[in-house]
């Protein structure tokens, strides 16, 4: 297992804001997402016009799909200044949908704090 601050490291080597075209842009925000395996997976955002991109954790969980797994232990994401920042709210109720056991996955929410995501994800519908 890694430490978050090698995932900070990761991350930051990922960031690499392009305009693609005038409607697209990509790489201003970076995940990386270490699963139950110990594997590493990473993904960045793409920005489109129109609202149909996706963010930096939903390519990584894509990656990490891919390769059979749905268990995150850890996640973290940074953008193009370089500061931590944490999943969106359709980032983390994507994340607790893949694997109910996510909800106890750790996230980096700034440099000082790492929370568990059913902390990030308080009166969770599916609990109901």
């Amino acid at each position: 297992m890694i430490s978050f601050d090698e995932m900070e490291n990761i991350a930051h080597q990922l960031i690499s804001p392009t305009q693609l075209n005038k409607y697209i842009k990509y790489g201003h925000v970076a995940a990386v997402i270490q699963c139950e395996s110990g594997h590493i997976y990473t993904g960045m955002n793409i920005d489109t016009a129109c609202s149909m991109g996706f963010c930096a954790e939903h390519g990584a969980i894509a990656d990490m799909i891919k390769h059979g797994e749905t268990q995150i232990i850890k996640i973290i994401a940074v953008n193009k200044y370089g500061a931590i920042i944490p999943p969106c709210g359709r980032c983390r109720e994507f994340i607790s949908q893949i694997n109910r056991e996510n909800i106890h996955a750790e996230v980096k929410v700034n440099q000082e704090l790492v929370l568990p995501l059913g902390e990030l994800l308080p009166f969770d519908w599916k609990n109901l």
